[in-house]
């Protein structure tokens, strides 16, 4: 798994003294960028290749202020035109959150879904995990 570290910000605590939940799908696009980076490496977004087709989080645990979190990130399923990106929040060696992320590799001129490439696919399976 790929893995990130963030330093929780003062504003991200909402009034119950832990980080709010809109946080999480921030941390997630974040931690995602070295797979945006195997579809396109400058990170070009005049041809970006990819949309955002569904996400789920579940919260485990809260988390709090004054102590990192790390974004770990691996693959789940790869298709013809389609992944789906696992990602998990750990905070002080506890799991907090989990995520699951689709993403379609996508055509914007023809607006349709566009088969990945093979390099591409043997690029996300090198990064497959098993969903807990």
């Amino acid at each position: 798994m790929l893995k990130q570290t963030f330093d929780v910000r003062f504003y991200e605590t909402d009034a119950l003294k832990h980080v709010s939940n809109t946080v999480l799908a921030g941390w997630f696009e974040a931690a995602r960028e070295p797979i945006f980076r195997l579809f396109t490496p400058e990170l070009d977004l005049d041809n970006w290749p990819l949309i955002l087709a569904s996400y789920k989080i579940d919260f485990l645990r809260q988390i709090y202020f004054g102590s990192q979190v790390e974004v770990r990130t691996g693959i789940s399923r790869v298709g013809n035109s389609s992944f789906e990106v696992h990602q998990e929040v750990w905070q002080q060696g506890q799991r907090c959150a989990v995520g699951i992320t689709t993403m379609v590799h996508f055509d914007y001129q023809s607006q349709q879904s566009a088969p990945i490439s093979d390099k591409v696919k043997e690029q996300l399976r090198s990064l497959q995990v098993e969903a807990a």
